[in-house]
């Protein structure tokens, strides 16, 4: 089993209802059609020669495009769960702002599409962005990244 580090930062924001927090949903074929647990928390996956801190904030501007907003970090600890055949490691930080979807200009990956055609084809890492209520983030997001919610929350009462 190969371990994987990332890191991300959840940015949240405070609205009349509640807290809200701003997820990715997944760019790619793979997830166009997809909707509950298709949704991430900007993040991404890190060298032992790289802080955790510093792939947060690398990873969220890659994907969103934008910096991470001004504001205290507050850490949530990390999770660790399996995906495949690896184990990974996500550490994550919460930070208040409050950005415009509009204004997102994702990162990009390429991959083979259609599977075995032989082309390479770009994609976004993030196909679009919302801000969620944290029973609604709970439903969007992998079962992985649940735990953050809870946290975020508890730090904030």
């Amino acid at each position: 089993m190969t371990d994987v580090f990332s890191a991300g930062v959840l940015v949240y924001r405070r609205a009349d209802a509640g807290v809200e927090v701003l997820l990715g949903h997944m760019g790619g074929p793979l997830w166009a059609n997809k909707d509950a647990s298709a949704w991430s928390i900007p993040k991404g996956e890190y060298e032992p020669e790289e802080t955790a801190r510093d792939a947060a904030r690398r990873e969220f501007t890659e994907e969103i495009g934008l910096p991470v907003p001004d504001g205290a970090w507050i850490d949530l600890g990390q999770v660790s769960y399996r995906s495949g055949s690896k184990r990974k490691f996500l550490t994550v930080w919460a930070v208040e702002g409050d950005l415009d979807p509009a204004e997102i200009v994702p990162g990009t990956f390429e991959m083979e599409w259609p599977p075995r055609s032989g082309r390479r084809t770009e994609f976004p890492e993030i196909d679009r962005v919302g801000w969620f209520d944290p029973t609604t983030a709970a439903e969007k997001l992998g079962k992985g990244q649940r735990p953050f919610l809870p946290r975020l929350t508890d730090q904030l009462r």
